[in-house]
């Protein structure tokens, strides 16, 4: 019974928000209004603010109470786009910090997805992603070397990675094939995202080709859950 009663106390905050009556940055009732208003325990609304906060609903200040999140960004997954225009065409001031910069063998998983042979020299970017100051976003990118020589010495901060690569490399990007799974934040994900350790992201993997066929990067990026949903455009 308890089940069905936090099912609904969920469902009722969840629908509140959509509606707009609770507002972004806005508090939401008490647990005790809440519990006077459904008649459950104190840990069934416990339990429904836990599950909305973690799926980026709600947010909890110490002290102070819970809170409506900002709504998340819409990412469209029918077409290739860098995070950088992502993020212009929000309105957003995109950003990135380099964490590292590598030239070094490809392992045997990047040297299958390249089309490369194992060890063959790759350069690995590991950025991490922010929008008007807040992470987003790690990215980590690899890319044979042989087809981007002196990326290392490029602005790889304040520049889209996808610019250089067509206007400075003249390499025209095509197409990617991409897979997008739920995924936890480790300690060392959660302090640079600024999430709590076991905390969701989405993590996308996959290899962007170019137009003539050849794969030029391996990419694998985690998304804060709490921040994104994906948008997914089926046509038959």
């Amino acid at each position: 019974m308890e089940n069905k009663l936090y099912g609904k106390v969920k469902n009722w905050l969840r629908e509140a928000i959509e509606r707009g009556d609770f507002r972004p940055g806005e508090r939401i009732p008490s647990e005790h209004a809440l519990m006077t208003r459904f008649g459950v325990s104190r840990s069934t609304i416990r339990q429904a603010i836990s599950e909305l906060v973690l799926e980026g609903w709600l947010y909890r200040v110490q002290g102070s109470g819970t809170y409506v999140a900002r709504p998340k960004f819409r990412q469209t997954l029918s077409r290739l786009t860098s995070f950088t225009e992502d993020m212009r065409l929000l309105g957003l001031t995109p950003k990135a910090r380099l964490l590292e910069c590598v030239r070094e063998p490809a392992t045997a998983k990047v040297a299958e997805a390249l089309g490369l042979s194992p060890g063959a020299e790759v350069i690995r970017i590991e950025r991490l992603r922010f929008a008007d100051d807040e992470p987003m976003a790690l990215n980590i990118s690899i890319l044979p070397y042989h087809l981007v020589p002196g990326l290392e010495e490029e602005d790889l901060e304040s520049s889209s990675l996808y610019e250089i690569l067509e206007r400075r490399h003249g390499l025209l990007l095509a197409r990617a094939e991409q897979t997008l799974e739920p995924a936890l934040a480790d300690p060392h994900t959660a302090e640079l995202l600024g999430v709590a350790v076991g905390a969701p992201l989405l993590l996308v993997e996959g290899v962007v080709f170019l137009k003539n066929g050849v794969p030029v990067e391996w990419v694998r990026i985690l998304y804060r859950g709490d921040r994104y949903r994906f948008h997914i455009v089926a046509v038959r």
